[in-house]
């Protein structure tokens, strides 16, 4: 499994949101300016954001964006599916998957299914609230 461009500039977006979280919407340029992404793709990937009610776009010249819910309870999964669909490393393995007509006698379909329960695991359990606080511990590293 790879993860693309924008499902990895999704969770930069979503994270940069939180991390930066006033009160006011952020504008997309701002955003792009810290996280060094093109203003062009962040608004093809806010606009899926925004479409599944996981941001809220305020318009007018204080306009920007913010986060509808609290960090806690994004997933990176969630925002992951999202972008990228799923995350199965092969299409026999995924929830949802089409019947297979090797599925009863192919021994790999079980490491495919475990490679994707191990993948779950993870990016179902970490929270933007987690990236929170690892970038704030990275942040805390920094010596001069």
């Amino acid at each position: 499994m790879k993860i693309s461009t924008r499902g990895r500039y999704a969770i930069r977006l979503m994270l940069d949101l939180a991390m930066n979280c006033s009160g006011e919407p952020i504008r997309l340029k701002d955003v792009a300016k810290r996280q060094e992404i093109s203003e062009k793709y962040l608004e093809q990937i806010i606009s899926i954001l925004n479409k599944a009610g996981f941001v809220r776009s305020v318009r007018g010249p204080q306009g920007g964006y913010t986060l509808l819910k609290d960090p806690e309870e994004y997933t990176v999964g969630m925002i992951l599916r999202l972008t990228e669909g799923s995350l199965a490393p092969v299409e026999c393995a995924g929830n949802g998957s089409q019947y297979c007509d090797r599925e009863d006698n192919c021994a790999t379909r079980i490491l495919w299914k475990k490679l994707d329960d191990a993948i779950n695991s993870v990016v179902d359990t970490i929270t933007l609230e987690d990236l929170m606080n690892w970038q704030a511990a990275k942040a805390d590293d920094y010596v001069i």
